[in-house]
């Protein structure tokens, strides 16, 4: 198969679809790799290191496009890139499409097969490919927004983890999977005062028994939701509904009641934010600041840390990515239901339910597709 990889295009982000590493891995399964000039550079991987690795270098995205069967990316192609897709063409990357109904038409018109990264699954449950990037962004989220505490950033004017004699902030994170894990270890171990919610009991006796008396965990009723946000310095929004959008559980008018100079970080933003007030942000332009409270919700906040993110991502998709390529996606898909959980979009048609409810478009099983197509 002839795979690319494009430089990627959206705002300030620096990460890759496949490092030389992987992009080697591909090449000794006999495939042919093709990489934009310059794709790497945001990871400190040359042009050189691609050919080294195996790499055809091309000069422009526009041949990428052109000539790639399956084209491995790191974010949402923006519209740009969207008008250079084909009928038939895989495109497996990140797509967040529930709060995204502009991107869907345009992959829907395309007639590509889109596999998300984001609702890939594993054995036994779990995320395995938006796990890296969550793990990434839970441990940003509690330094950015120790950040966005400072006087000159809008903040109160708070020291996360206080001094002798002053008490630490107080940090509510809203979700108690990987994001709001480690986020949680983050703001532990810089000595603020932490409290999780999540409506899983489950989840929150797995992140107990990880962190026992160093937090405090509560079910996240209405009651909790309103008075642990009206108490925190730091809000966190680590709430994730798989290819679905995030629940909305900040509201406008909870907003005016939160301490001025507290601050948020959306983490769920890329699947529409936890709060309605927040609206995606980049690394360009990170915060702004609504009834008094700093808002940080950049969509691709893993792209601050390009070279961790980039070869943390590729060490989980490059399973993935060779098994599209060795089996070609209609077998690889029919032969891996996790892997077939993926499959957003394909031959104009929705294939994903949680995408689909949130979109209100008609859902198509892939199963379905798949047999209809023929799985070969």
């Amino acid at each position: 198969m002839l795979i690319g990889v494009p430089r990627e295009t959206k705002v300030h982000e620096y990460r890759v679809g496949m490092t030389p590493t992987s992009v080697r891995e591909a090449v000794a399964h006999g495939h042919a790799v093709l990489v934009e000039s310059n794709a790497g550079r945001g990871i400190g991987a040359s042009d050189d290191d691609y050919q080294r690795a195996g790499a055809q270098v091309v000069d422009s995205a526009e041949e990428v496009f052109a000539r790639a069967e399956m084209l491995v990316k790191v974010k949402e192609p923006q519209p740009a890139e969207r008008a250079m897709l084909r009928e038939g063409q895989v495109l497996f990357t990140y797509l967040h499409l529930a709060p995204d109904p502009e991107q869907c038409s345009d992959l829907l018109a395309s007639g590509a097969v889109c596999i998300a990264y984001e609702t890939v699954t594993q054995p036994g449950g779990g995320l395995p490919l938006l796990a890296p990037m969550s793990e990434v962004a839970g441990r940003m989220s509690v330094h950015v927004g120790a950040t966005c505490l400072e006087r000159e950033r809008g903040g109160m004017g708070i020291l996360l983890g206080g001094v002798p004699g002053v008490a630490p902030a107080r940090v509510a994170i809203f979700g108690a999977g990987s994001v709001g894990t480690h986020a949680a270890q983050m703001a532990v171990g810089a000595g603020a005062q932490v409290v999780v919610l999540d409506s899983s009991l489950e989840a929150l006796r797995r992140i107990d028994a990880r962190f026992g008396g160093r937090m405090v965990t509560r079910h996240a009723s209405r009651d909790a939701i309103e008075r642990e946000a009206m108490a925190a310095d730091l809000l966190i929004g680590a709430v994730l509904v798989p290819g679905g959008a995030a629940p909305r559980l900040i509201t406008r008018e909870l907003l005016a009641r939160m301490k001025p100079g507290s601050v948020i970080v959306d983490v769920a933003i890329d699947q529409g934010g936890f709060c309605e007030t927040s609206r995606p942000t980049t690394h360009a332009q990170p915060t702004y600041v609504e009834q008094g409270v700093v808002h940080y919700c950049v969509s691709n906040m893993p792209g601050g840390v390009p070279r961790t993110s980039a070869f943390a991502l590729n060490n989980a998709t490059l399973p993935f990515v060779l098994a599209l390529a060795d089996k070609g996606w209609r077998k690889a898909l029919h032969e891996d239901p996790h892997l077939r959980a993926g499959l957003n979009v394909a031959a104009g048609q929705v294939t994903n339910a949680a995408v689909a409810q949130a979109l209100d478009l008609p859902f198509v099983d892939p199963l379905t597709l798949l047999q209809g197509a023929g799985a070969s």
